[in-house]
């Protein structure tokens, strides 16, 4: 389990990217950014991967990012059943949307959150968490909206950051100049 992911980690481009004067080494993945292709053999294994380590039971909803989430999300659900929401960069100005404030190390904004509502039991999956900062806006609007988290997953972990509370991994991973190395892994 894994070994396709693994792989495509190991072997996927790099590029240099700058931000605020710095540059860095930027991994560029299927899983990540939706380039190369998803294929399905790397979906049906990270959706195994997830399937054994996330806590579903009871779970109503599975609640993803857009864009990179979406991907995971509709694996997830179709090997589950469980219906998936989608945290969205658009406001949509329904009943009970949660605006999120959102401040990555590649982004700042607002997220939109609907659909999550109280009582819900949900569970975050997202592609990457390298500096945390989409998940600490979302995890407040969650309590906002009276939902209860059962677990976190992150596909890729880079950086291994503090979010307050304790979440899941499927591989951990460094990138510098020659490539990605993988650090740990769930299986």
């Amino acid at each position: 389990m894994l070994e396709i992911l693994k792989e495509s980690l190991l072997t996927c481009p790099m590029v240099k990217r700058e931000k605020d004067g710095v540059v860095y080494n930027y991994f560029i993945h299927p899983i990540t950014d939706g380039i190369p292709a998803v294929t399905a053999e790397l979906l049906r294994d990270v959706t195994a991967a997830m399937l054994k380590s996330l806590d579903l039971k009871n779970v109503d909803k599975i609640v993803v990012s857009e864009a990179m989430g979406i991907h995971i999300g509709t694996a997830l659900t179709l090997a589950t059943g469980i219906p998936f929401v989608v945290i969205r960069k658009r406001e949509y100005r329904l009943p009970g949307e949660v605006v999120i404030g959102q401040e990555t190390g590649y982004s700042k904004g607002n997220l939109y959150m609907n659909c999550v509502n109280k009582g819900d039991r949900v569970v975050i999956i997202d592609d990457v968490i390298s500096t945390g900062g989409t998940i600490k806006g979302i995890l407040p609007a969650l309590k906002i909206a009276g939902a209860e988290l059962v677990d976190i997953l992150f596909v890729v972990n880079r950086g291994s950051p503090d979010i307050g509370i304790p979440y899941k991994t499927l591989v951990t991973i460094d990138v510098d100049e020659n490539g990605v190395k993988i650090i740990d892994s769930a299986f």
